[in-house]
């Protein structure tokens, strides 16, 4: 059975956005959700999902802005085959595939006006029509739509649809930035560290003075940024307690490195935290200082955790040195995670695509 979704936080609106989804479950109307990237706007909606009596039925997620307007359409109405150019076969849409239940249209915001129009009928008449259709389709689905844009200004703009607007606006939930929210950061930390602590490991802990940082930190990528930043500690420093003054900058979000620098100026800790991977990596370096640029993100994590490597009198091919390393590292990160791309790409704080790039350059193998 699937886990239930929770919304965790023990501050004021916190516990208002919980009481909002609870009032809101039962009802058919349609939800708008705002609020900044990585507030947990999809959370909520599943959690109205969940608590509602569609529950039973499928909650279906679909990223308007990360799908091409000219496929959109059949990604949310289907199409049947032979309808263009690729249809071999019939598609089932999105609002079909969420017929009983729950639709969850976020970045709604980056919606062309075309489909706008479109989507306003299905709002309205409750019918879609699939490409190449004969016939319209009803459905039945709860509609929860999201943005992190201001609509009225899209809509001033001429970027958004004024009546489109109004028909999703019936319920609005606004989610609350993290750093309006901070009472909650350490709740945040020591969920996620649950969450991503290492089979037979203790989750990651933090030492007050760590702690505060983190409280004070504004989280400019909100409970996202948070829950990435634990989940990349608790990878290298597994079941250990952390201490500020002992990660290297590199693997700190930037607004953390001041804080940092200014309680190593007052209590200065020169000994580094033992990373847990990769051990063969870890065997070959030194602790002397880092380097002053680096190639890439790989190989900063290597010079500015590690320290660079020792030079042999009779010297070697740094480029050959560093695709070693770079090699072993995405190795041993793709063997953690079981060789799932995403979460290695996050692990070691890289672009999916790039990581690809060099999967495929060393012939490694993702799940």
């Amino acid at each position: 059975m699937k886990p239930m979704t929770h919304f965790i936080g023990s501050s004021d609106s916190a516990v208002a956005l919980r009481q909002l989804v609870a009032t809101m479950a039962n009802s058919n109307a349609t939800v708008m959700i705002t609020g900044e990237s990585g507030t947990g706007k999809e959370l909520l909606a599943r959690l109205l999902h969940e608590q509602s009596d569609r529950c039973g039925a499928n909650f279906v997620p679909i990223n308007c802005a990360a799908i091409p307007k000219d496929l959109l359409e059949s990604e949310l109405f289907g199409h049947r085959k032979g309808a263009f150019t690729g249809a071999v076969a019939d598609r089932i849409g999105r609002f079909e595939l969420a017929h009983g239940g729950t639709i969850f249209l976020d970045e709604i915001g980056d919606m062309s006006l075309d489909m706008q129009v479109k989507l306003l009928r299905v709002l309205q008449e409750r019918t879609v029509d699939p490409i190449g259709g004969t016939r319209q389709v009803q459905v039945d689905v709860r509609v929860v739509a999201a943005t992190h844009r201001d609509l009225e200004t899209e809509i001033e703009a001429g970027r958004f649809r004024e009546d489109l607007y109004y028909r999703l606006n019936v319920l609005p939930m606004v989610t609350p930035p993290l750093r309006e929210r901070n009472a909650d950061v350490a709740e945040l930390l020591s969920f996620f560290a649950k969450k991503c602590a290492s089979y037979g490991k203790q989750p990651i802990r933090f030492k007050p003075d760590f702690m505060a940082a983190l409280q004070k930190y504004p989280w400019p990528g909100n409970v996202r940024e948070l829950s990435n930043v634990v989940d990349r500690f608790s990878t290298l420093y597994a079941g250990q307690e952390l201490d500020l003054r002992a990660i290297p900058p590199t693997l700190l979000p930037k607004g953390l490195v001041s804080a940092q620098a200014e309680l190593q100026a007052k209590a200065p800790l020169l000994a580094k935290m033992e990373m847990t991977p990769p051990p063969e990596v870890l065997a070959e370096m030194s602790a002397a200082a880092a380097p002053e640029e680096e190639e890439n993100d790989v190989e900063g994590l290597i010079m500015l955790a590690q320290g660079m490597p020792q030079l042999p009198p009779e010297g070697l091919s740094l480029k050959e040195r560093m695709a070693q390393i770079e090699r072993s590292i995405i190795e041993q990160a793709l063997e953690r995670n079981a060789g799932n791309v995403s979460r290695t790409a996050k692990l070691l704080n890289l672009q999916r695509t790039t990581l690809i790039e060099k999967i495929n350059k060393y012939e490694l193998r993702p799940a």
